[in-house]
């Protein structure tokens, strides 16, 4: 027998996850932080996901983060769930409570934000309407903070009319839906201009929303990161605009669990962005 402590353990679920970028940047503030804890990459299939969940915390594991095609499914197997989750209808966030309940939160929104506070720190949302492109799980949670910074109206295309019919159900009246050919017709006097599709990204087809349109002092963000500045944020650029990448969203999302888990408040700053970089 022994008085010694469990060293805390969390890590990240997906099917797949070999990608997640998420081991790197938790590694690197816990050795920069000097914490005892590790953070690993778990690999859950769909079939598996409650049965797996529910064992970790018998192993030591005191949280997880969640990633894709787990993020609507948690919701099902946690025992509490803020109010953001369920509005949303996805986590992304798990705490392994004491008494043996798992909590259930989703951070995408606030890390959303905070990314854009950060790096444009002169963006004022309240200024006028924001244009978001899709309406997947991370659509609804740029949506609700989006409503809840103050943005007056969004203008929401997705390539498929009923996700964007029912998000807009969903979150009421702030939210005007539009085809997604009538994109670029909806940059004129957008402030905010967000783009949470995979269109862009390394391996998938290219956007297909033309930005010719684009108010040059609008704030133009992409959720993608891979590759880091796209071509949707090149083009936003050529045009006058201010342009904030995806990165610092993965960064900041993460911040929140890493405080429950190892009780400490990690700082998102550049040498953070370059751990990951060059992980």
């Amino acid at each position: 027998m022994t008085d010694n402590p469990r060293i805390p353990l969390a890590g990240v679920i997906g099917h797949p996850i070999a990608h997640s970028r998420s081991p790197a940047l938790h590694g690197y503030w816990l050795k920069r932080y000097g914490l005892k804890g590790h953070y690993i990459p778990i690999d859950i299939a769909p079939a598996d996901l409650a049965e797996l969940v529910r064992t970790l915390p018998r192993l030591g594991f005191v949280g997880l983060n969640v990633t894709i095609p787990h993020k609507e499914a948690i919701l099902q197997i946690a025992d509490i769930v803020t109010d953001r989750a369920a509005l949303i209808g996805a986590a992304n966030t798990l705490i392994f409570r004491k008494d043996g309940k798992i909590h259930a939160d989703n951070t995408d929104g606030s890390g959303f934000i905070a990314n854009l506070r950060q790096n444009a720190p002169q963006w004022n949302p309240a200024s006028g309407p924001a244009v978001v492109l899709g309406a997947g799980g991370a659509a609804r949670a740029v949506v609700a903070a989006l409503i809840e910074v103050g943005v007056p109206e969004i203008h929401l295309a997705n390539r498929t009319r009923p996700r964007a019919d029912a998000l807009r159900s969903d979150f009421g009246a702030k939210i005007h839906v539009h085809e997604w050919v009538q994109g670029a017709n909806l940059m004129d006097d957008a402030v905010t201009v967000v783009n949470t599709t995979s269109l862009g990204m390394t391996g998938k087809p290219d956007m297909t929303v033309s930005l010719h349109r684009l108010n040059p002092h609008a704030l133009v963000n992409d959720l993608v990161y891979t590759p880091l500045k796209t071509q949707f944020l090149i083009e936003a650029e050529e045009r006058g605009a201010k342009v904030v990448d995806g990165l610092g969203m993965l960064l900041h999302q993460a911040a929140p669990g890493f405080e429950r888990w190892f009780g400490l408040r990690p700082e998102v700053d550049e040498a953070t962005r370059q751990a990951v970089l060059s992980a």
